[in-house]
């Protein structure tokens, strides 16, 4: 190997990389992501079967009214929730999640830049913006269907639990993410972590979609507008790409989030299109089809910094671990080349 061959990108770097940004990011943003989840819960178990005697109907209104909750926003619900339960509960569900975000990031940006190559120009090398979103939604596809999906359900499960972690008396159904798995796994079958995993796919496929487009987008104009930062732009700029990227996923795919919760949410014996239907008819009929936008907020507040510091963090590790890499095959080649002589 020559001294000026430029070191091939592979897996290790890709994972390594890709998980030290997903364990900076879930650490610092998965307390909204606790938020996001009661909010789209909201409302659910006001559902009730109709009574059709006039006396009924008016008890249920009243008892409707009386029971229902009051207008809160993110801000309120995180309080709520660290007053009644814990400031531990903001993290509930994080086991899973760091339990999954190495392989998940290892898998999004190592398939990204596999299906990227297939799609490049032969004679250039170069990928537009169709080919990065096509590659895109390949990663998110490849994600939510490997890793994803049992890694949601396990969480949406653990952050649904309204208990309160300062009470040692109150005792969860579910005490953590392999305990979690485990009861699901016995009491419903292996299938029950793959519950929405076509919603999931959909979701990750038009996240990534839309955050690969925009972000290579940007990258590639202040490359050129900045030729003298080489290879790798300053942190503050792939923090600044790696927000707005973030919050384009979220703007247009919320109400597949939303349906995606509630059917993970909870055991069911209906499948697949039927459970869909019904989640979704309930939700419209029942709480309106605002109700689809629950979330909304703290969910880009939660994706868009999150992935902000994804970016930057991978940019940056990355790189660190190229010149690393780089240098050990300098000194490599250097030894090599004394012995050579001596």
């Amino acid at each position: 190997m020559s001294k000026d061959q430029k070191p091939k990108k592979n897996l290790a770097i890709h994972l390594l990389a890709g998980g030290v940004a997903g364990c900076c990011e879930a650490l610092t943003c998965h307390p909204l992501d606790t938020i996001k989840v009661r909010l789209q819960l909201r409302g659910e178990r006001s559902a009730k079967r109709p009574v059709t005697t006039v006396a009924g109907q008016a008890m249920n209104a009243a008892a409707a009214e009386l029971a229902k909750p009051k207008r809160q926003n993110f801000i309120t619900v995180g309080v709520d929730i660290a007053r009644k339960e814990g400031v531990l509960a903001l993290y509930k569900g994080l086991g899973a999640v760091v339990t999954g975000i190495v392989p998940k990031m290892a898998i999004r940006f190592s398939s990204f830049e596999f299906f990227k190559s297939k799609l490049a120009d032969k004679q250039t090398g170069q990928v537009n913006a169709a080919g990065n979103f096509v590659a895109g939604l390949a990663a998110g596809t490849t994600e939510a269907v490997l890793v994803v999906t049992p890694m949601d359900v396990i969480k949406i499960r653990l952050q649904a639990q309204r208990h309160s972690m300062t009470d040692p008396l109150d005792i969860p159904k579910y005490r953590n993410a392999a305990h979690c798995a485990y009861v699901m796994v016995k009491e419903e079958g292996v299938a029950s972590l793959y519950k929405g995993v076509g919603l999931t796919a959909l979701r990750q496929a038009t996240n990534q979609a839309a955050n690969f487009t925009v972000y290579q987008f940007l990258r590639k104009h202040l490359h050129d507008l900045q030729p003298q930062h080489g290879d790798t732009l300053p942190a503050y700029q792939h923090l600044v790409m790696g927000f707005i990227s973030g919050a384009c996923g979220p703007l247009f795919n919320a109400p597949i989030d939303t349906i995606k919760t509630r059917i993970q949410k909870a055991p069911s014996e209906d499948k697949g299109w039927v459970r869909f239907v019904k989640v979704t008819k309930g939700i419209a009929q029942n709480e309106g089809y605002a109700a689809f936008y629950k979330g909304l907020t703290p969910r880009v507040l939660r994706v868009a910094p999150g992935q902000a510091i994804t970016f930057m963090v991978y940019e940056r590790v990355y790189k660190w671990m190229v010149t690393l890499s780089e240098s050990m095959r300098v000194e490599d080649y250097n030894n090599s080349q004394s012995n050579a002589e001596a």
